[in-house]
């Protein structure tokens, strides 16, 4: 058989191996991008329960988490999120820095919170939204800093978490040296700002390996923390925020 033929018989039979798609989850991708084009940065999402949230009492050191899907998920399994404290969860699932700025008076600066803790960039470099990049991620976090300060907020600024391929490929998009270089950055501006640098890659990377991976463990599919790396980030996070509010 003739080199190219036998090329075009394995491309008809790859093509062959892949699901056409269906009306149904045609409508699921058309409902789910029109839902991105009338609302991009999510307000619709929090904004009634926002509504609903009395000022802070007296010595309440509320926090607000801002985020992706990693802030997100916190909390949707057997790990409860902070349970007995005034943090809110303002995580949407895939968000991207420049979505978490266009919100951020709205889901932050609205509930008076002491502390923000603000997880963002892993999304942005996943080109979930388009192109992202250490520079990008920056300018969206100093303005959020800034918004912050404005209003009397301490801000954490917390890791980006490592990736696995245990699973299938995760790393391809967000390779291991990348995702160094953009805690690099975050580690920088935390520094720079006066802000609290919050390690969850410290505790989530195998470092055994030394791959620069996330422990299979730590995930079920190879991008997003399980119950355990829930565990282990929580005491993190608390001190932290404990750090932050000892800020003068």
């Amino acid at each position: 058989m003739k080199p190219v033929v036998a090329l075009l018989l394995l491309g008809t039979f790859v093509y062959a191996q892949v699901p056409a798609p269906t009306i149904e989850s045609l409508t699921n991708e058309l409902t789910a991008a029109r839902k991105k084009l009338v609302d991009w940065g999510g307000l619709v999402v929090y904004g009634s329960d926002n509504t609903e949230i009395p000022a802070p009492k007296p010595g309440e050191n509320r926090v607000v988490f801002l985020g992706g899907t990693l802030t997100a998920n916190w909390g949707k399994g057997k790990t409860p999120f902070f349970p007995g404290k005034p943090y809110f969860n303002r995580g949407i699932p895939l968000q991207t820095t420049p979505q978490m700025l266009v919100r951020f008076r709205q889901d932050v600066v609205a509930l008076q919170p002491k502390v923000v803790v603000i997880e963002g960039g892993f999304n942005d470099i996943g080109m979930v939204m388009g192109p992202g990049s250490e520079g990008t991620i920056s300018d969206h976090l100093h303005s959020m800093i800034d918004i912050a300060k404005e209003h009397g907020i301490k801000v954490v600024i917390a890791s980006i978490t490592p990736v696995c391929d245990c699973y299938d490929s995760q790393i391809r998009l967000r390779p291991v040296g990348k995702i160094a270089a953009i805690n690099g950055t975050l580690r920088d501006i935390a520094t720079e700002t006066g802000s609290i640098y919050l390690n969850y890659y410290s505790v989530l990377v195998d470092t055994e390996a030394g791959t620069r991976q996330m422990k299979k463990s730590m995930t079920n599919n190879g991008i997003d923390p399980n119950d355990d790396a829930y565990a282990l980030m929580a005491p993190l996070a608390e001190k932290a925020i404990s750090d932050a509010l000892a800020m003068k």
